[in-house]
């Protein structure tokens, strides 16, 4: 029985078992890199903008909006890839290692790069949440994480880490 996982990466039937790097052509990796961080991008899309939401309408600060934005893209990160694998079966303690190990340096390259774009564009963290210089600061900053995390995900997915894990159990 394939997962919903599976299905909705569209890599239902590939099997990268036994640890060994994944046997690709390049523009299968390729679409399976740009898959895996999409998938990451989308936990770390809900997370940031609900972070920064929250932080922004309750007038926090920089640092305590970043640190709640960067939690939350964590947990829904992580929370994106370990609900199908629960749903298909496999123990809580085994889903957390697999989503600990194909999702970790995604994200936190993610929240690195999204996070310093933020910083870096003059008013975006003081832009309130009905200006246009706020969402098109995070739209921007999330489009320029998600391009700098594709080519580690290539490469851990060529070596069968990272989301290779994940997929090395669509089988269960």
């Amino acid at each position: 029985m394939q997962d919903t996982h599976a299905h909705h990466h569209g890599h239902a039937g590939h099997s990268h078992g036994g640890g060994e790097p994944a046997e690709l052509p390049p523009a299968s990796l390729n679409r399976l890199a740009f898959s895996a961080t999409v998938h990451c991008l989308t936990g770390c899309a809900i997370g940031e903008v609900l972070g920064m939401v929250i932080g922004t309408a309750l007038g926090w600060g920089n640092g305590e909006t970043i640190a709640l934005a960067v939690l939350l893209a964590f947990l829904f990160g992580y929370g994106l890839t370990m609900f199908p694998l629960l749903r298909a079966g496999l123990e809580f303690a085994t889903v957390l290692k697999l989503a600990l190990a194909s999702d970790t340096a995604s994200i936190a390259i993610m929240e690195v790069v999204d996070n310093t774009v933020m910083l870096a564009i003059p008013g975006a963290m003081d832009a309130g949440l009905g200006s246009a210089l706020f969402w098109i600061s995070l739209t921007v900053s999330l489009l320029v994480a998600g391009a700098a995390a594709f080519p580690v995900n290539r490469w851990l997915i060529g070596g069968a880490m990272g989301h290779a894990v994940i997929h090395a159990h669509h089988r269960h």
